[in-house]
């Protein structure tokens, strides 16, 4: 039977592997990200509803097509775009081409938020490329985007 410390040892690659940094990178970022926003009078949104605000067109976009990008149920993205009406950031529209559905846009207070979210994330991206190099950021995101594409850097977004 192994010891505690050989089974340490024996699992040391999960405390290393690429998908465990890039999430604690994500969380530092996107939790320096909100510390600008609300530091901006913006403390009102959870990063839950961000999965929203960062897949709706500034054109606006069906709720079943927010829910596509950002991965999670439509049931979710219905509420999360409820609470985002209710601090009034977007609001439903009647799709002119299907009376049945609905688009969901950002008001003219969603756009001011979203213009303040930009400058965090520009900000936050700033310090990182401070605290990382230049060099190393562009590569970083190079790699990111190629990856996150599937290996073709033409379709990254």
């Amino acid at each position: 039977m192994a010891s505690p410390a050989d089974s340490a040892q024996a699992y040391q690659w999960r405390h290393g592997n690429i998908g465990r940094l890039l999430n604690m990178a994500v969380q530092r970022f996107e939790k320096r990200v909100l510390e600008v926003m609300a530091e901006a009078g913006y403390d009102d949104v959870s990063l839950s509803q961000v999965a929203i605000t960062r897949n709706l067109d500034a054109g606006g976009t069906r709720a079943t097509e927010i829910a596509k990008r950002a991965g999670i149920t439509k049931q979710s993205v219905g509420e999360l775009i409820g609470q985002l009406e209710a601090i009034g950031l977007v609001e439903r529209v009647p799709d002119p081409d299907d009376k049945r559905a609905r688009i969901v846009h950002f008001t003219p207070a969603g756009l001011a938020w979203l213009k303040a979210f930009e400058i965090a994330i520009k900000q936050s991206e700033q310090e990182m490329r401070e605290e990382l190099g230049a060099t190393t950021l562009e590569h970083l995101k190079q790699g990111l985007m190629r990856y996150g594409s599937g290996g073709d850097a033409s379709r990254g977004h």
